[in-house]
């Protein structure tokens, strides 16, 4: 299963999911959905701004956990 790993990114920083929905010009319910694991689906062009705002690599965002399969239907 693949998952974000932006919560550890923000708490290293000292930083809120309000600070990134306002650095992403995102709704705070939507940045906590992604920021939460809940997202299904993220835009190319989100994970590009990801990167922006947290001067990060996508390999950065994402944990890959082989042990967890991904969750079907939900």
């Amino acid at each position: 299963m693949i998952r974000f790993n932006i919560q550890p990114m923000l708490d290293a920083r000292g930083k809120t999911r309000y600070w990134l929905a306002k650095q992403m010009g995102m709704s705070y319910p939507n940045v906590t959905k992604m920021v939460s694991g809940k997202s299904r689906a993220v835009h190319l062009e989100t994970i590009e701004i990801l990167c922006q705002v947290l001067e990060c690599t996508p390999n950065d965002l994402f944990i890959i956990d082989f042990d967890q399969p991904e969750e079907k239907g939900t």
